[in-house]
């Protein structure tokens, strides 16, 4: 197999994937190693496929659904019950977004849409012993959401209103 055609079979895996695929899976699948796949996924990025990078692996973002920005503020401890809040109504987490003083605006993917991609995020925090990216801001961050109506972004406002997580600062 040639280089040209393993990145348009790693491309093809990655559009039927249904969760994400770690860059050690695809480099044992295809027999070289992870840097060489890391490599490859550049390679399709420069080519125009969008392809982003998730804590669990390599996913090419879905096009569906109303992209939606929302303001939270939460303490660390709240993570699992505000992303719990995020899915149960239907709604994709696709990355949080927090404004640093020094490094400006610092945004880590998250493709969360299920309880069960909420838990093994926030198991790898704890397995990592890391905080959140809004522990930098004081519990202040922003995320992009794909939610599948206005009626369940709406409602999902609601919820993180009455939860005291929704960020207004007046």
């Amino acid at each position: 197999m040639t280089a040209a055609q393993r990145r348009s079979a790693i491309y093809q895996q990655l559009t039927h994937a249904d969760a994400p695929i770690s860059a050690t899976a695809l480099a044992q699948q295809f027999s070289v190693t992870r840097q060489v796949v890391v490599g490859d996924i550049a390679l399709l990025r420069a080519e125009g496929h969008s392809i982003t990078a998730t804590s669990r692996g390599y996913i090419i973002p879905a096009e569906t659904g109303l992209i939606r920005t929302i303001a939270c503020v939460h303490s660390a401890q709240d993570t699992r019950q505000e992303l719990f809040a995020m899915v149960d109504c239907g709604c994709t987490v696709v990355d949080v977004i927090v404004e640093h003083p020094v490094y400006g605006q610092l945004t880590a993917p998250l493709a969360l849409s299920s309880r069960y991609d909420v838990e093994q995020f926030i198991q790898r925090m704890q397995d990592s012993h890391a905080q959140p990216l809004s522990a930098l801001t004081g519990g202040v961050h922003l995320h992009t959401l794909s939610c599948p109506s206005e009626d369940a972004f709406s409602y999902l406002k609601a919820s993180l209103q009455a939860m005291g997580m929704l960020y207004d600062p007046a």
